[in-house]
């Protein structure tokens, strides 16, 4: 048995696979499937090892920020790569969220986070917490600022 993330798209499920998988190490287009008319239905891909469909369904069921794709960036650097691709067309959002231009809402935190926060007094936990809040990109060493006030 596997289980993968399922996208419903409105016609751009290639799209935004090959966008995906450009922008995510250890990422490729596993398998597409077409219709008779040649036309694109689902495509089956992996990011960073981790496998989803996107399917593009004849009808709209727009996506929703209930549900949330979670990427965990180990620096600044991964951070500033991945929001700008995400962000290329599409929204930003509060405290490391966004909706890309295929209306799937992401949201981008640094492992850093984690770490500042386990263990931390809960004074300082809000500082933090406060700060991403305050952000829309998450900066790695506003987050150390804050704990160190």
């Amino acid at each position: 048995m596997q289980v993968s993330t399922f996208l419903w798209f409105d016609g751009q499920a290639e799209a935004a696979a090959t966008h995906y998988t450009a922008l995510f190490p250890d990422s490729k287009i596993l398998d597409t499937q077409h219709d008779a008319d040649g036309h694109v239905i689902t495509v089956v891909f992996a990011l960073a090892g981790q496998r989803y469909v996107a399917y593009n369904g004849a009808q709209p069921y727009p996506l929703t920020g209930a549900i949330s794709m979670y990427a965990e960036c180990e620096s600044q650097q991964e951070v500033d790569t991945l929001w700008t691709g995400l962000t290329d067309g599409g929204k930003e959002g509060p405290g490391g969220s966004l909706v890309d231009r295929f209306g799937v809402t992401w949201q981008v935190i640094p492992t850093t986070l984690q770490h500042l926060l386990k263990g931390a007094e809960p004074e300082t936990a809000g500082r933090i917490l406060a700060a991403v809040h305050a952000m829309t990109k998450i900066d790695i060493q506003g987050l150390v600022d804050a704990r160190d006030q």
